[in-house]
């Protein structure tokens, strides 16, 4: 016990000393922002030098999207101990961002006022103690939402929001639920596990070769990001029906190696839409990839990635299994979403449900 100790204390030694180091570099070299609404004709053009450090491209990514912003072109260089972006981008109607309170924000989330803030270090973790956060994963079927709801309303819980996905027959949903008569979060330890072993009997479905999981949690991580995560961890990005995805909509995404410089290139072609940075980006960071380089051009209806990276081990893609895996990884992170939007009418088909959430996500 007393080794346990002394091993717990050396890691927290060190991990204070890497936030004081951080915020010593920080200090001495604080991120710059530079929006810009007259460098382009369509476009608000968004520059942000920052000292580098691992994720900080899906922290930028991730609060610009948060914010309902459209990346139409992103150049990305962070070769080294500085991160540089150029991103364009627009709002949701096509037009320059001229809202000076959004504008302000960016500039206080990305610029020196950032600097210390303690969730720089971990991307998009936000406390939640007004609610319960229930991560539910299963197989996908008609009428499952409609089930889970009627288990929750059983139980006496609220559901104030709900983010549902669903991908290769298996679907994936994060829901903030409260107790109905303290309007609260739920804190009794039986009832969250009755919660739990019920919900986890919904999701089943009668599939034995692919498990259902539910999962309480008092902590939540951004909601996208976590549904990426859960459906990653199912392993949804392998194929059990090649017909299941028109192969028309099937994005063109390879993966080469740059033997000269040490790089792997990814590149990525498909139809352009919402959210599809974040959706890569956030996929090459979970899949503990870094990215060097970066070009983004997503002006026409076609979106082109290109993304020059290293595993965070400073290699490359090694393998030809690997490569695949990657491709497929990020083939999913994108159907994901458009799944998504393409099942959308068969939940709001139910209305009922759709009266019972505060929100269902698209």
């Amino acid at each position: 016990m007393a080794f346990i100790s002394e091993v717990n204390m050396s890691y927290s030694q060190s991990h204070y000393m890497d936030d004081e180091y951080e915020k010593l570099f920080r200090r001495m070299n604080p991120p710059r922002v530079v929006i810009d609404n007259g460098a382009s004709q369509n476009a608000t053009v968004i520059r942000v030098d920052s000292a580098n450090k691992q994720g900080i491209l899906l922290e930028v990514v991730q609060i610009l999207t948060d914010l309902n912003l459209i990346i139409t072109k992103a150049y990305i260089s962070s070769d080294g101990g500085w991160f540089m972006d150029v991103f364009n981008v627009t709002d949701q109607d096509g037009n320059k961002v001229t809202d000076e309170v959004i504008l302000d924000y960016i500039r206080k989330s990305l610029g020196p006022e950032s600097c210390f803030a303690t969730t720089m270090r971990s991307v998009g973790v936000k406390q939640t103690p007004d609610h319960t956060a229930i991560e539910l994963m299963g197989s996908d079927r008609p009428g499952l939402l409609s089930e889970v709801s009627a288990v929750l309303t059983n139980l006496k819980c609220n559901i104030v929001n709900a983010e549902v996905w669903t991908h290769n027959m298996r679907a994936a949903a994060v829901m903030h639920v409260t107790d109905e008569e303290t309007g609260s979060a739920i804190t009794d330890s039986q009832r969250l596990s009755l919660i739990k072993e019920l919900l986890c009997n919904v999701l089943g479905g009668g599939n034995r070769k692919r498990g259902a999981k539910t999962v309480v949690t008092d902590d939540s991580t951004h909601t996208d990001r976590r549904l990426h995560q859960m459906m990653f961890d199912d392993r949804d990005y392998e194929r059990v029906d090649d017909d299941d995805f028109d192969e028309k909509q099937r994005p063109n995404v390879d993966v080469v190696n740059w033997s000269d410089k040490d790089y792997s290139v990814v590149t990525i072609e498909c139809r352009d839409r919402p959210k599809l940075v974040f959706d890569t980006v956030c996929t090459l960071t979970d899949m503990q990839y870094v990215v060097f380089h970066a070009n983004i051009d997503a002006e026409g209806p076609q979106a082109y990635q290109e993304y020059y990276i290293k595993h965070i081990d400073g290699s490359p893609v090694k393998s030809d299994a690997e490569r695949q895996r990657v491709i497929h990884c990020l083939e999913a992170a994108i159907e994901r979403r458009v799944s998504e939007v393409r099942d959308l009418m068969l939940v709001l088909s139910d209305i009922s449900i759709a009266s019972k959430f505060g929100r269902i996500a698209v």
